[in-house]
């Protein structure tokens, strides 16, 4: 009898030792969602929308990224433009790892991870980073001359930056192209004179501290949003807003397109108010109190929404085909940044 009771307890002890719940392991598909309260980031279980774990990140955390093997996650730590801490999560173990010190790229805050690489902009030193996991270091950055660079697209092709600038009211975009090597006065070129690849950038004015931005599918316009209600069009290949729109939204916050394009997705932080609007007649659809949201993220294969309603501390879940609040998650309190971490092989 004793020792039935000792196996007993033996057994239990092994259930619940493990933090966690490590017996469930990371899913193929997570979501991630970071609380500012807590200082930690929450890997959900998309399928039945549960919080399999919490891991510890840094003092200020806004934004979060995983590799493209969805292996590692980066968490930024922007601290009003002063801090310089991005740190590194071990999705398989869901344990932290060292954290990488970008100064003096200081206020790292938006954050993208393309062709194997981490890219950030650095709100406090008006720049925009890449840091390279393989060799451990900052390999490139780029100033953009313009006041807290904040959110961040990277193209595929690596080949075109997308930022905001929020107190400057602009965005940048910043194409890598050849360029020939220039004549000097003498008409003559310098032996060796080759053509060279480079960054240029083109600043476009928007409206008054636009921030949240997204590019549509198809590459070709990119929307972002004002406080001021204001949507500013930018046709990417022009280099120019060709249409600016009132979404009678004050606090407009973040922005989203619906992965077919159609639809846009803008959320308020002060009225607590989600708009959609029809991407190509750019007119409102359909308005509905979700909570004040502050970020948000789009699920593709299960056609919803995320946004993180940070000064009502929950995570609200919409349904992008019925366009109605399907429920709320608790993943702690001030949620904030939220990412897809995909499982691929190597």
């Amino acid at each position: 009898m004793i020792e039935s009771l000792v196996v007993c307890v033996v057994l239990v002890a092994l259930l619940f030792a493990a933090p966690g719940g490590a017996a469930q392991p990371t899913p193929k598909r997570a979501l991630l969602i970071l609380s500012k309260t807590t200082h930690t980031l929450a890997i959900v279980d998309p399928a039945n929308l549960k919080v399999i774990d919490r891991v510890p990140v840094g003092p200020d955390p806004h934004e979060v990224i995983a590799s493209s093997d969805g292996k590692t996650a980066y968490v930024s730590n922007t601290g009003f433009g002063r801090f310089h801490e991005l740190n590194v999560i071990d999705l398989i173990a869901r344990k932290a790892r060292p954290s990488i010190d970008t100064a003096p790229l200081i206020g790292p805050h938006g954050l993208a991870f393309v062709g194997g690489k981490l890219w950030f902009t650095a709100e406090g030193a008006k720049s925009i980073g890449r840091y390279d996991p393989t060799t451990a270091r900052v390999d490139w950055l780029m100033g953009t001359g313009q006041n807290r660079t904040h959110m961040l697209h990277v193209t595929a092709d690596e080949k075109q930056i997308y930022t905001t600038n929020v107190d400057s009211g602009s965005v940048s975009i910043l194409e890598n192209v050849l360029l020939q090597p220039t004549v000097p006065p003498t008409g003559v070129l310098p032996p060796g004179a080759q053509p060279r690849m480079d960054w240029i950038q083109t600043v476009i004015p928007v409206a008054q501290s636009s921030e949240g931005f997204d590019v549509s599918p198809d590459g070709q316009e990119l929307w972002t949003a004002s406080p001021t209600g204001a949507l500013s069009i930018i046709d990417i290949s022009a280099r120019k807003v060709t249409a600016t729109v009132d979404a009678k939204l004050p606090g407009a916050h973040r922005l989203k397109f619906t992965p077919d394009g159609k639809r846009v997705l803008i959320v308020s932080v002060r009225t607590g108010e989600l708009v959609i609007f029809d991407a190509g007649s750019r007119q409102e659809v359909k308005r509905l109190n979700i909570g004040r949201g502050a970020a948000m993220l789009v699920d593709a294969e299960g056609a919803r929404a995320f946004v993180s309603c940070t000064p009502d501390n929950y995570v609200a879940v919409i349904d992008l085909e019925t366009l109605e609040v399907t429920g709320r998650l608790d993943v702690g309190g001030r949620p904030d940044g939220l990412a897809w971490a995909v499982q691929r092989p190597e």
